[in-house]
């Protein structure tokens, strides 16, 4: 396994992990996710915030939790908060910041991450501190959620 500086989430039977520079709101637009699944009826749950321990299984990308901070999930200027979870999730797609300036305003189709090796997905960016973005995301890959 391989620990990564990312936050892992469930939604419905989609993992997303969301990755990319500290202090882009990876916390907090998952935690937001998690919400808006939960307001929507869908099942939602943490796999791990900033620690996520990635292995490949059967071609799927799995991750884990530390055992140390299952459950923990920080919001930034708020705290750390518990939230409902579970200890390991096949994840489907890298989630990554958009271009808050401007540039690249579409970003590349097909756009893949590697995350750790043998451990790449597809990518879907988001910008930051969007107020709805499981929205967003799912009007982009609407198999998000099933």
């Amino acid at each position: 396994m391989i620990n990564i500086h990312a936050t892992a989430i469930v939604i419905g039977k989609t993992g997303l992990l969301f990755t990319g520079p500290s202090g882009w709101g990876k916390s907090m637009t998952a935690f937001t996710c998690m919400a808006e699944a939960r307001r929507q009826g869908l099942f939602s749950a943490l796999v791990a915030d900033d620690q996520v321990l990635l292995s490949k299984q059967d071609n799927a990308v799995i991750a884990t939790c530390p055992p140390a901070i299952a459950g923990l999930i920080e919001l930034r200027g708020t705290g750390i908060i518990r939230q409902n979870h579970v200890a390991q999730a096949a994840m489907h797609i890298a989630i990554l910041p958009g271009s808050p300036t401007g540039e690249n305003r579409l970003p590349e189709e097909g756009e893949t991450a590697v995350l750790a090796e043998g451990c790449e997905l597809p990518v879907l960016r988001l910008l930051p501190n969007l107020s709805l973005p499981l929205a967003v995301l799912m009007a982009k890959a609407p198999e998000i959620g099933s």
